[in-house]
């Protein structure tokens, strides 16, 4: 994260989960709050989209801060548990530091590596994903080469219809030069 510092409701909401949790609980978060609150690029959200949690179980986040629970209620934001998604394969060896390994007590906010998030979006390829990869290949860059590879090794074989998840990376690829090429024609400011 840029700045090491949350955005608010997100400061508030995730403050009064660490002070809920009984244990060290680590979430790998993707989607959305990553791409706004780690990688600075600015896309409202009202969830935290997580794929794994250790530590506090999936069932007891939900009750805590999930979509019914009071922390929602009070922050209008909340936990998304995901148990439907398509990601890289070995997307955990990439992780990074969300925020600083003392920023909570108890929690620990682990985001999916920039090139694995656009990947995770791949396969669902709605209009707010494609916009996020955008966002992805304008602001940190996204290297089409890494894309390919990944998408190849690690995320194609577990595609229903892998041929629709190849034509989508192609496209995906087309767009992202796109993007990164008109990102290297703006002047830089000194």
């Amino acid at each position: 994260m840029p700045s090491n510092a949350l955005h608010e409701p997100w400061e508030s909401f995730l403050r009064d989960l660490d002070a809920k949790l009984t244990e060290p609980t680590e979430l790998h978060c993707f989607g959305g709050f990553v791409i706004a609150e780690h990688y600075g690029l600015t896309r409202p959200t009202a969830d935290i989209d997580i794929i794994e949690a250790r530590g506090t179980d999936k069932a007891t986040l939900n009750e805590l801060a999930g979509k019914d629970s009071d922390l929602r209620k009070k922050h209008r934001v909340y936990i998304d548990v995901v148990t439907i998604a398509s990601y890289p394969e070995d997307y955990e060896s990439r992780l990074v530091e969300l925020l600083p390994d003392r920023y909570f007590r108890r929690l620990h906010l682990r985001g999916f590596e920039r090139h694995d998030l656009a990947l995770a979006k791949l396969d669902r390829n709605s209009d707010r994903d494609r916009e996020d990869v955008k966002r992805l290949a304008a602001g940190p860059g996204l290297d089409t080469a890494t894309l390919t590879e990944r998408y190849k090794n690690q995320l194609r074989f577990q595609l229903g219809r892998p041929e629709v998840g190849d034509a989508t990376l192609a496209l995906w690829v087309e767009m992202i030069e796109e993007v990164m090429g008109e990102a290297a024609k703006r002047p830089t400011v000194a």
